[in-house]
């Protein structure tokens, strides 16, 4: 791990980085970071899903460089940024789920491998119950697309890829940072073969193809076979599963190829920079403090006195880099936990504690102006405690009405069926995220604590490379930066602004659209689009999600930069 007394940064000067994934959160935060402190870096080349140069030149344009984390980077370059961005920033329309990265210009694709010094893979689909197929194809097989695509460049230095430390499972006590080998299993089941279960894939795609099955009927089999196959090897869900087996691939094919993976947990808003709170969308915790302000969490499954391992996103990005720079030329593997729960735990009764303090003091407002009153949550401490409630103020009545129902002739069958639909759904989510409402693993991350122990006594550990986990002070970070930030950008993005009309019910505005909470409205009847009455691609998988028809539809208003976002 010696640094050889090179400061970090220095490191990539006149480097050349190739980025997958390069449209979200954590990438855009890293292609900033090294923008900013290394503007002499050679090439970002970016890899953007899109029909042609133009279109993902637009992409990166509209996606990445006119977000708010370049602010920093913009005022400090003036005139110069869309030159400097222009000089150092280069699209490349490409795709991990095809060969070679989708990357069919030969004379870019020989550039590329002529030219690129490091490759760093964020590229993942990361919905817990993806379909097997499309989970497999990109989180497994685009790892090791990414790692055939490396081997190809001439003077590579290092692959970097970005995993999730829940892969680890349902694991309890303190988990160490351990690879996983070709075919091993959490559970111990012999027989897990990548091969096969491609093949067993494409086996069940051909039988529902002979059957005529229709795209939503596949859809379904192919998350359900997903989260069968996951369970049946160890793992709680389809993304982690698939994600390990990326790790399994990389690991089983690397050669003699330097290759660094980084498992963060819970990633959060950035602690420091470019600037305090920076997110990007609705993500994990930040659905519990939204519902919470706005008066719509009522209930919350789960121990408030159990550690939730977050980590913000720009300490994620400071490791990535560390770890990189540090095992350039390193022919070897190395493995790195992004991690809080040992080094600094908070627990969640911290967040909710936060979260009370400031909405007390900053309360929403709902549709009619008049300010959210804090309502009391309900607390499950136990998934027993949840059942019991489940069962008395649901199940129970539903089973009475199903009983009225086949008295009355099938005449509440509507009601009856949109009741149960609603219930299996909240019981379907109960079952993917349940492992990690009471998840009771720490990330060890002591070849972190060495790598900044060993960063300390060089020097190269600054105010510009913090990764330090420790020097969080929790209750201020929540309760000044994470949520008052996270609100101010809600408030503020331009995106999809949509206006739902429920029969017997309010109309809610959203301020994007959130398919975890459409999915528990009910008794859509009609579509109105802005657009010369057009029904985008978006509106239809939003149907498709909330499992209705689009003749069900009400009045979905979409007031949006159609441009923007693509549709």
């Amino acid at each position: 791990m010696d640094l050889g007394g090179v400061p970090v940064m220095k490191s990539l000067y006149q480097k050349s980085i190739l980025v997958t994934g390069s449209t979200g959160f954590l990438a855009k935060v890293f292609v900033e970071k090294v923008l900013r402190e290394q503007p002499n870096v050679k090439k970002l080349f970016l890899l953007v899903r899109a029909t042609d140069t133009k279109t993902a030149a637009r992409r990166l344009q509209k996606e990445v460089i006119e977000k708010e984390v370049f602010k920093v980077l913009r005022e400090k370059l003036g005139k110069d940024f869309d030159s400097f961005i222009t000089n150092k920033v280069i699209p490349i329309v490409g795709d991990i789920s095809c060969e070679n990265l989708g990357v069919s210009n030969s004379d870019v694709r020989e550039e590329i491998w002529r030219e690129v010094d490091i490759i760093v893979n964020v590229a993942a689909t990361t919905n817990f119950d993806e379909r097997y197929d499309v989970s497999l194809n990109i989180n497994a097989l685009g790892a090791k697309r990414v790692l055939d695509f490396a081997k190809k460049c001439a003077k590579l230095e290092m692959l970097l890829h970005v995993s999730t430390a829940f892969v680890a499972g349902e694991r309890e006590g303190v988990i160490l940072e351990k690879p996983f080998y070709m075919g091993e299993s959490l559970n111990g089941r012999p027989g897990l073969n990548i091969e096969a279960e491609m093949k067993l894939v494409e086996g069940r795609l051909k039988e529902l193809c002979a059957y005529e099955a229709t795209e939503r009927a596949k859809t379904i089999a192919m998350k359900e076979l997903g989260m069968i196959r996951s369970k049946l090897f160890g793992w709680p869900n389809t993304y982690v599963f698939t994600k390990a087996l990326g790790e399994m691939l990389l690991l089983h094919s690397r050669e003699d190829l330097p290759v660094v993976i980084i498992r963060p947990t819970i990633i959060t808003s950035t602690y420091r920079e470019p600037f305090p709170g920076w997110i990007e969308g609705t993500r994990t915790i930040d659905s519990l403090i939204v519902g919470y302000g706005k008066g719509k969490l009522k209930f919350f499954l789960g121990d408030l006195a159990l550690t939730m391992d977050v980590i913000p996103g720009d300490m994620v990005v400071n490791a990535m880099i560390a770890t990189m720079v540090v095992h350039l030329k390193q022919r070897s593997e190395f493995l790195y936990h992004v991690s809080s729960s040992v080094q600094n735990p908070v627990h969640y009764y911290t967040l909710e504690n936060s979260t009370y303090q400031y909405f007390a003091k900053n309360p929403c407002k709902d549709k009619d102006g008049n300010l959210v009153k804090l309502g009391k949550v309900t607390v499950f401490p136990t998934m027993a405690s949840f059942e019991r409630y489940v069962t008395i103020r649901y199940r129970l009545p539903l089973k009475c009405l199903y009983m009225v129902n086949t008295a009355a002739c099938k005449l509440l069958q509507p009601l009856y069926n949109d009741l149960d639909r609603k219930l299996n759904f909240v019981m379907r989510l109960i079952d993917i995220y349940g492992p990690y409402l009471f998840f009771q693993g720490r990330f060890d991350d002591l070849n972190l604590e060495r790598l900044r122990t060993t960063m300390r006594a060089d020097g190269a550990v600054t105010d510009m490379l913090g990764f330090d986990p420790k020097c969080i002070d929790w209750d201020d970070y929540f309760l000044n930066v994470h949520i008052p930030e996270g609100r101010r950008l809600e408030k503020s993005t331009v995106g999809v602004s949509m206006t739902i009309c429920f029969p017997l019910q309010p109309c809610p505005s959203l301020s994007s659209w959130m398919v975890s909470s459409l999915l528990s409205k009910v008794g859509l009847l009609s579509i109105e689009m802005r657009r010369g009455g057009t029904v985008s691609t978006a509106c239809q998988e939003l149907a498709r999600n909330l499992d209705i028809g689009l003749s069900k539809i009400v009045s979905i208003v979409v007031v949006v930069d159609f441009n923007r976002i693509g549709m």
